[in-house]
């Protein structure tokens, strides 16, 4: 069973309906002992990340998430949904993320011709092999909103984008996986990937 973390996020139906199309029956839910027993979890997210971890508080969701990733249940992390698995943002001065992966996330510096929030269609560059694209030899195109990025410790980084600087698009660490970008919303690329975490 695959399991969305409801936290009152923006875009739990746009994952779920892409799990849907590939075959999948997802449960959304915040309730602790279904998320644990779940075979994968899905922290979506679309939003502010300093609100994000209010709520995940709030809903007493930070230690069932940290007991998830102990029984190395395979969890990802989707837009801001992996930006909390890092340890803060410059989008929340002084509030604590998940700190499951190191790192931070900054705000993506002003240039010229550069519109923030970054939105649209981006190619990926491939750091090193990530279990999300396999079967993928070329690094897809893919689908951002965002407007803070993460610099993340490079051993677990798969995948980087270009967009004024060096984003790091996906990451992945044991059973910890991350986009930055929405493959709910990448096309079959997209559901190639979610359908190899899946498969994991």
């Amino acid at each position: 069973m695959i399991a969305i973390i409801d936290y009152d996020a923006g875009n739990l139906r746009s994952v779920e309906k892409a799990l849907s199309y590939i075959g999948e029956t997802p449960l959304i839910t915040r309730d602790r002992e279904a998320l644990l027993l779940a075979d994968k979890v899905i922290l979506p997210g679309v939003g502010a990340f300093g609100d994000a971890m209010e709520k995940l508080d709030g809903y007493q969701l930070v230690p069932v998430i940290s007991e998830i990733v102990k029984r190395e249940t395979p969890f990802l992390g989707i837009c801001l949904g992996m930006q909390v698995l890092f340890e803060r943002s410059d989008e929340a001065p002084g509030v604590k993320g998940l700190s499951l992966l190191k790192g931070s996330i900054r705000r993506i510096p002003k240039a010229p011709g550069l519109k923030i929030p970054h939105m649209g269609w981006n190619s990926l560059e491939y750091a090193m092999p990530g279990r999300l694209f396999k079967g993928m030899e070329k690094p897809p195109y893919v689908y951002f909103v965002h407007s803070y990025y993460l610099e993340a410790e490079e051993a677990c980084v798969t995948a980087t984008a270009s967009y004024g600087v060096t984003i790091h698009a996906s990451v992945e660490k044991g059973n910890l996986f991350g986009c930055q970008f929405h493959p709910e919303k990448s096309g079959q690329a997209g559901l190639a990937m979610l359908k190899n975490f899946v498969l994991l």
